[in-house]
């Protein structure tokens, strides 16, 4: 246990720390180049120095300096010597190091202004790593030494939690590489954890939770992210209990806490556990959700809770569906009944979420989705529900596929890029869909298709956008052999082709926007094997391809596309054109027509006569 009640440190002198003032200078953003020059040649002095961090350590236990980046520059090199040195120093350094933490924290108790942020960051990141070096070792006691000194102090819990998140990343955060050692190290960690503290730390969070739940919305949310982070690897019972999860679940309904305590609801629900257990919990959990009402979507406005709940509804069906695959493997039938009509419980909520306005919120919601579509496909027969629930989904994906009005198709940004990387997501949808009831896609796709191009001239751009859009996405959706789509006697060669004579006839081509030419001649293309099936239709599209909607197109964009699908057009259907006298005659009239054109404009631009 590390002692507060010495009146000299460990290796403390007699005199106060000395610090090379001129250097500190150097550390403030706004210095001059002479003096940050000045101030990094300092560091790295002390960096190398066996003993020179230790007025560092001096000045931050008596709080010799107010500056802040004084400060951090301390904490900066104190975090070097235990990084890399700390193996070297004497045990009389080692016991240096830990009292200048213990008495710096036990300052901040008494702060009536709290540091800045980056300093308790870094602080936090010092006693974490402190802790990855001593705590199985020197320092067993270094939990109950830090809650022991800060209890309930609002200033010590928050560098409390700060340290824990800083652990979490050195020890438990899979996205950092660790070597074999350490790796094995962090296991005995936790391990040791586990046997000594965690239900001490349980307990603190939970006092934690409920002191401050009311006054200090902030650090009551950072307790929510420790317990989120922890949950992974500590006996769930600890949390999944009434007591707690009531305290959560009472976060759920306060403002400020609800998202937080959505995410750490997240992370419970998603803790690996037997495929049983698991249901239960997920059930129970659901249930009492349901009862406080959080299961009325419609009635909720807040967009962005929404987004946290939908990932919340979303984790917990997939942990269901996770424990319907596991437990239809072992061939108990009736646990596996029951899981699947949990399952079927969730679905009505996740078609609420899928279809919401808001993209998060439904982009959320996919992954289970996509996972029930994928236990439909592996049941022998489907029951009318189900085959409504597919229905469902498949609608929902038509709708949500469509652009909105915002959507700048001239200068695409953040937004734009994201609606595009979720409509791969809904695509993913659509294919899977496929899987499991092709027909039923074809004729909804058919249905919809049809639809919009009796009516183009009077439909909004994004419904006719989507309708032809969907026509293309078949094509993946419904795979054929080298994009045979259009050989056998079929439903869906007859379908497939009275839909793309139905697209090259209606005029459609003619639609004034850009989102609905590119569509319709990359489904054309896509389609290219039609053509020679029905090769009277070539015509017709080669002089889209070369008028005002392709080669001649207003938009820059279009016409760069254009050409490329152009030339791939041609490729496939050289030899259909080669035997087409009217196709030729085409291409060389429009071609003519077109250097006709850019000669005109050309000696327009350059004043000269044309001759």
């Amino acid at each position: 246990t590390v002692k507060l009640t010495n009146p000299r440190m460990a290796c403390e002198s007699a005199l106060p720390a000395i610090m090379d003032e001129q250097a500190l200078m150097g550390l403030n953003p706004n210095a001059d180049a002479c003096y940050r020059q000045r101030a990094l040649a300092y560091f790295e002095q002390l960096k190398e120095s066996l003993d020179g961090w230790e007025v560092c350590a001096e000045a931050l236990a008596k709080g010799v300096y107010s500056d802040d980046h004084v400060k951090f520059f301390c904490f900066q090199v104190l975090e070097h010597q235990i990084k890399f040195r700390h193996g070297t120093l004497a045990a009389a350094q080692q016991q240096l190091i830990r009292e200048t933490l213990m008495k710096w924290l036990q300052a901040q108790l008494m702060n009536v202004h709290p540091e800045k942020p980056f300093i308790r960051n870094k602080a936090a990141q010092v006693l974490a790593l402190t802790f990855v070096m001593e705590y199985l070792t020197l320092w067993p006691k270094f939990f109950f030494d830090i809650l022991n000194l800060v209890g309930l102090n609002l200033n010590g819990v928050d560098i409390y939690l700060r340290t824990l998140m800083a652990i979490d990343a050195e020890v438990v955060d899979r996205d950092i590489l660790h070597s074999p050692e350490e790796t094995r190290r962090n296991i005995l960690i936790k391990d040791t954890m586990r046997e000594q503290c965690i239900p001490a730390l349980v307990e603190s969070w939970f006092q934690i939770l409920q002191t401050y739940q009311h006054t200090h919305s902030e650090l009551t949310c950072q307790c929510l992210e420790v317990v989120g982070a922890y949950v992974s690897w500590i006996d769930l019972n600890l949390i999944a209990n009434d007591r707690f999860v009531n305290l959560l679940l009472s976060h759920m309904s306060m403002e400020e806490l609800r998202e937080e305590a959505c995410d750490c609801l997240f992370e419970i629900v998603n803790k690996g556990m037997e495929p049983v257990d698991k249901t239960k919990l997920v059930e129970s959990l659901c249930q009492v959700l349901q009862s406080a009402g959080f299961f009325n979507i419609e009635q909720e406005e807040d967009v962005d809770f929404l987004a946290k709940f939908s990932r919340l509804v979303n984790g917990m069906g997939q942990s269901l569906v996770l424990s319907w695959t596991k437990l239809s493997k072992t061939g108990d039938a009736k646990v596996s009944a029951e899981t699947l009509r949990a399952v079927e419980g969730k679905v009505p909520l996740m078609l609420q979420l899928l279809i919401h306005e808001d993209d998060d919120i439904s982009a959320n919601i996919v992954g289970f989705c996509y996972d029930y579509l994928h236990v439909l496909k592996q049941l022998p027969a489907l029951s009318e529900q189900q085959k409504s629930n597919v229905e469902a989904i498949m609608l929902a994906v038509m709708n949500k596929l469509k652009y909105d009005d915002e959507y700048n198709f001239e200068n695409e940004g953040e937004d734009e890029a994201m609606f595009v990387e979720y409509r791969k997501q809904l695509k993913m949808l659509l294919d899977r869909l496929a899987q499991v009831s092709p027909e039923l896609l074809l004729e909804a796709v058919h249905r919809v298709f049809s639809a919009t191009m009796q009516n183009w001239q009077t439909v909004q751009f994004m419904e006719v956008e989507v309708a032809i859009r969907l026509l293309y996405m078949l094509g993946e959706a419904l795979p054929a052999s080298h994009g045979a789509h259009f050989s056998g006697d079929t439903t869906k060669t007859s379908t497939l082709q009275s839909m793309m004579r139905t697209l090259i006839s209606c005029g459609v081509s003619e639609y004034q926007h850009s989102s609905v030419t590119l569509e319709f001649f990359e489904t054309v293309v896509r389609y290219d094997k039609f053509f020679l099936v029905e090769p009277q239709h070539i015509p017709s599209v080669l002089m889209a391809f070369l008028d005002h909607r392709g080669l001649r197109h207003s938009s820059p964009k279009v016409r760069s596309r254009v050409a490329y699908l152009f030339s791939r057009f041609i490729k496939t259907l050289q030899p259909g054109i080669t035997r087409s006298e009217c196709c030729w005659d085409l291409l060389l009239f429009l071609f003519c027509n077109s250097l006709w054109i850019k000669a005109s404009a050309k000696c327009k631009k350059s004043k000269h006569k044309c001759k």
